[in-house]
């Protein structure tokens, strides 16, 4: 095998924007590891993924302990491929997981106790061979457990040096508002909260949470932007027996159904955008001022090169916005 050596132009072709009120940047789009990443995926795909990624300026690549499958799994292949690929460019990178949901049997298995984070943290180095994380996420909202318990978990794995960055996912707007309260006096570096967010999907916008996160200076990143394949052209003329909404069973079916009109809308507004149905959601999430990167899936690297051309075309007119709007509203 060839050994890779990056492209030589990957910083000429990305904006780099900072991390809420951090010193941290990030581009626009980051990949996310939850799918096509797993044991049932070709590694010389995933490969293929990571290095375009990179070579074409995508500096961070999201992962969580559960993502597969097999849990784990991510995680361990990404190991491999950083060992053989990225190694060297390890100061180039931000690199992420977490840990909230269930890894392993027994009460100490998921959530947000101290000994789960802090063992999960543990495993998920070894399993990637770094020795510590850009950015570490509480996963989920754990109502059980103290959220000063959480918040000191996170902060001990800081200053134990085996994260940089803090990170929440998932969490509403109270918990967020508390936890960010209890980090701030404990001086945790709390720089980033992970969310779904999508035009079929607008709660962290609706709810209040974009708006605490901005007043808070926390940085925005987002994950489904394209609604698991529904802000694509995939679904526009029904469902394709290879789909996703076939393998995720019946929910998702009658959810693609229920919005195949209004994804049909937004695809013909998109048009007179000159952009894909997916370049204009990708473009719609990120003129939301909280939001300052978008975490993008690919199982090819086609889509990855087709989801990067959304930075040619980022503005919308007021007249686009208030047709979305009203498609969405309909």
């Amino acid at each position: 095998m060839t050994q890779y050596l990056a492209a030589s132009d990957r910083y000429e072709q990305l904006p780099y924007n900072h991390v809420g009120r951090s010193g941290l940047r990030l581009a626009p789009l980051a990949l996310g590891l939850w799918h096509n990443f797993g044991d049932i995926d070709a590694l010389s795909n995933q490969r293929a993924l990571l290095r375009y990624a990179f070579d074409h300026g995508i500096t961070h690549f999201d992962m969580a302990n559960n993502y597969g499958p097999s849990a784990g799994s991510a995680e361990t292949n990404f190991g491999q491929l950083y060992k053989e690929d990225f190694k060297p460019y390890r100061d180039e990178l931000v690199l992420s997981s977490k840990a909230g949901f269930y890894m392993w049997p027994g009460p100490y298995g998921e959530y947000g106790s101290r000994k789960y984070i802090i063992a999960s943290a543990d495993q998920s180095l070894r399993r990637t061979g770094l020795d510590y994380f850009d950015i570490f996420y509480s996963h989920r909202y754990d109502p059980n457990t103290p959220l000063e318990e959480t918040a000191e978990a996170l902060d001990h794995l800081v200053r134990q040096g085996k994260a940089l960055y803090i990170g929440i996912s998932n969490y509403g707007v109270e918990e967020t508002a508390a936890i960010t309260k209890i980090f701030r006096e404990l001086k945790t570096p709390y720089i980033i909260h992970q969310d779904a967010y999508n035009m079929f999907h607008q709660e962290p916008a609706t709810s209040g949470l974009f708006d605490l996160l901005e007043k808070e200076g926390t940085g925005a990143i987002v994950f489904s932007p394209l609604a698991q394949g529904q802000l694509t052209g995939r679904y526009l003329n029904g469902i394709p027996d290879d789909s996703r909404a076939v393998r995720e069973g019946d929910w998702m079916q009658k959810e693609v159904k229920a919005h195949l009109p209004k994804i049909q809308q937004l695809n013909a507004i998109a048009q007179q955008r000159r952009q894909s149905l997916a370049e204009m959601a990708l473009a719609w999430d990120l003129q939301q001022p909280a939001v300052m990167t978008v975490l993008i899936g690919a199982s090819k690297v086609s889509q990855l090169e087709d989801n990067l051309k959304v930075l040619d075309h980022l503005d919308f007119t007021e007249d686009e916005l208030k047709a979305i709007d009203n498609v969405l509203k309909a």
